[in-house]
């Protein structure tokens, strides 16, 4: 696989945007999409791309977003990815959600922000049963990534993070 160890940020209605079969993106509450990008990420998830969004918290932040991403798939329904499904084993074996904090709310003795006190991974579906929008929600998989290395970071939290990234990868490569 050729991968690259840097970022790759690229805009939704970026013809490029088709380079990438693995999109992540996070801190979604507040996003507004044009109708370009819309129908760029529309395109580009129809034809077998993958998007994993993290770290949004609380019920005013999933409404915001789920008004956009409404826009983008207004015909297939957001659901809870059931625990049996194969993003949750396709390398690691996932028996349950964990609620990973960002690390401010950790060193604060708290795994919530906002009104999120319960972890989520939801999905749309594409009519094949594909799954090709993951939403972790009321979790923030990335600073447990960023902050794996860290002694003090609760290891249960860097593992499962891991865990769950390495199976999202190998799903959206394998599907």
């Amino acid at each position: 696989m050729d991968g690259s160890p840097y970022e790759n940020a690229v805009r939704l209605d970026d013809p490029r945007i088709r380079d990438f079969p693995f999109l992540y993106a996070l801190e979604v509450g507040d996003i507004a999409l044009s109708e370009a990008e819309i129908e760029g990420l529309r395109n580009y998830l129809l034809a077998g791309g993958f998007l994993v969004i993290d770290d949004f918290w609380g019920s005013w932040e999933w409404a915001a977003f789920e008004q956009q991403i409404r826009k983008v798939f207004p015909e297939h329904p957001i659901v809870e990815v059931p625990i049996e499904h194969p993003v949750f084993n396709s390398v690691y074996r996932i028996d349950e959600v964990m609620q990973v904090p960002a690390i401010g709310n950790y060193w604060g003795g708290r795994t919530w922000e906002r009104d999120g006190y319960e972890a989520h991974v939801r999905g749309i579906f594409d009519d094949k049963g594909r799954l090709m929008v993951l939403i972790n929600w009321n979790t923030d998989l990335g600073d447990a990534w960023e902050w794996a290395e860290r002694p003090e970071y609760p290891l249960k939290f860097s593992t499962f993070a891991v865990e769950m990234g390495i199976n999202f990868i190998v799903y959206a490569m394998s599907h």
